[in-house]
């Protein structure tokens, strides 16, 4: 099963991820654990430079959910050029999407694949609104 990126989504926020020799495994390409941990290297930049860094005492992001299509393969030496959008904007949660390719070749599309974000008051254990701050960056 394959899932689209819907058309509709805002880019945000762009990384180059260097791929390490420990991130191959037996049959000499990348692992494909190691994409979800490109996504998540490119959310959590963004999410620093938006000057949220976490705060497991206060509210923060969680993932609901995550997917990844795999196209191509990616393998050591070289870099994931990481682009990082926004799409549906929720009440608590959001939905995020990256399509991952070499930095050498940035317009061949190697992965994509996104995840939803809930906003979670982390002492209560229980989904907040997202804050008006973010929700106006998310736009």
């Amino acid at each position: 099963m394959k899932l689209e990126l819907p058309e509709d989504r805002k880019l945000v926020h762009t990384i180059v991820v260097p791929i390490r020799w420990g991130d191959m495994d037996a049959m000499g390409h990348v692992n494909n654990t190691l994409y979800f941990r490109y996504m998540e290297i490119a959310r959590l930049d963004w999410f620093f430079a938006l000057g949220l860094p976490a705060n497991p005492q206060g509210q923060g992001p969680v993932i609901a959910n995550a997917f990844c299509n795999f196209l191509r393969q990616f393998e050591y030496p070289g870099e994931v050029l990481v682009r990082t959008y926004v799409g549906q904007v929720g009440r608590s949660s959001f939905d995020t999407y990256h399509e991952m390719a070499r930095s050498d070749a940035p317009g061949q599309v190697c992965a994509n694949g996104g995840a939803t974000v809930v906003w979670v008051d982390f002492p209560l254990q229980k989904s907040v609104a997202l804050p008006d701050g973010l929700r106006a960056r998310l736009g």
